[in-house]
């Protein structure tokens, strides 16, 4: 199982991400974010696959930090249509990410099967991610429209309820997590987080 670990803007707990078994880091480019992350940052030398998190930005914004930073995926947090992400699938791996509500249509992710290449469920908030709570994972089960990450509320007691969903749906492609391995907002706990791997049946 893909495991992503996203809001990174420490230089040194960066360095120490890439060196334990995670997939994907995320970089948040959303200026309203606590994690927002700093324009000098270098992450060049990063091996771990590069995520760019926007919401709502550019499409000449976006390329200028796909080469910059050489990011391996965007990630669209917004309410960016799907003409907007099949012309970033030019560029870059796209992950589409859907707020999840109580009311949430999962059919309205029909018209974006085709334009991007994997999708990420979060947790409905205002803030567009990093809320730290969960939405009804029973919900996801029986989706199997497209490759999809699991985000929003995720702690270390979450893994058993993951690797359920993961046997019951092959759909289910990896995790994403952010606030609930936090020492402050943008710096992870590393020792929480090979705890939660230990217990993922990667």
């Amino acid at each position: 199982m893909i495991v992503k670990v996203c809001g990174l803007k420490e230089m040194n707990n960066i360095n120490q991400l890439n060196e334990i078994d995670i997939d994907l880091m995320g970089f948040i480019f959303y200026n309203k974010s606590s994690r927002f992350i700093d324009l000098d940052i270098n992450i060049s030398h990063i091996t771990k696959k590069k995520v760019g998190v926007f919401v709502n930005e550019s499409l000449e914004n976006i390329k200028k930090k796909i080469k910059n930073y050489n990011l391996n995926y965007v990630q669209l947090h917004g309410d960016e249509t799907p003409e907007f992400t099949e012309k970033l699938m030019n560029y870059c791996k796209v992950i589409k990410a859907f707020r999840i509500s109580e009311n949430f249509d999962f059919d309205s992710t029909n018209q974006y099967t085709d334009c991007c290449d994997l999708f990420l469920f979060d947790t409905f908030s205002k803030n567009f991610g990093g809320s730290g709570r969960k939405f009804d994972w029973k919900r996801l089960q029986g989706f199997n429209k497209k490759k999809f990450l699991l985000s929003g509320g995720i702690d270390i007691n979450s893994a058993d309820e993951i690797n359920n969903i993961k046997n019951k749906n092959d759909f289910l492609l990896g995790i994403d997590i952010n606030s609930k391995f936090e020492i402050s907002p943008g710096l992870k706990d590393i020792k929480k987080v090979n705890m939660f791997l230990k217990k993922l049946n990667k």
